[in-house]
């Protein structure tokens, strides 16, 4: 099985081209993953794996992911390899299936999406209005009218 999940935030803008023949959207970036700490404290550094995803996705990520964005990656690792200066330079990257937006955008009252031009990116967590004592942080309750159970 080749499944990849990855959360991080992204290092730069996405670079998107379109495909002369088919005008198909590819969309490449890398993303920051931190490793977290040692035993002692320590920072374990990060990773910085490269993404790449294709058509719709692409265009997605196009209009609204830009730096610092944090985004959730669902798809799975690719190989490949070129030959540079008589060198074969092997390459490892993420086909990304699916891009999520994780991170809360300045988006307004009716929390939709903005395009990344009208959105400035930031590291800060906002605070959750009106999130009960009983609910661990970082999480928000649900109202069964707001999303049912599709069973």
């Amino acid at each position: 099985m080749n499944q990849v999940g990855l959360i991080g935030r992204i290092t730069k803008d996405p670079d998107v081209r379109y495909g002369a023949e088919s005008n198909l959207a590819v969309a490449r970036f890398s993303i920051a993953i931190n490793r977290g700490k040692g035993k002692n404290g320590e920072d374990k550094g990060a990773d910085f794996p490269n993404i790449v995803c294709f058509g719709k996705t692409a265009e997605l990520v196009e209009k609204y992911v830009g730096k610092g964005r944090l985004v959730g990656i669902s798809g799975r690792l690719t190989t490949g390899h070129y030959e540079k200066d008589g060198r074969t330079i092997y390459t490892t990257e993420v086909t990304a299936d699916r891009v999520d937006f994780l991170d809360h955008a300045k988006d307004g009252e009716d929390g939709e999406a903005k395009p990344k031009s009208e959105v400035e990116p930031t590291n800060k967590q906002e605070p959750i209005p009106d999130v009960p004592a009983d609910v661990p942080e970082g999480f928000d309750t649900l109202e069964d009218s707001e999303n049912p159970i599709p069973f």
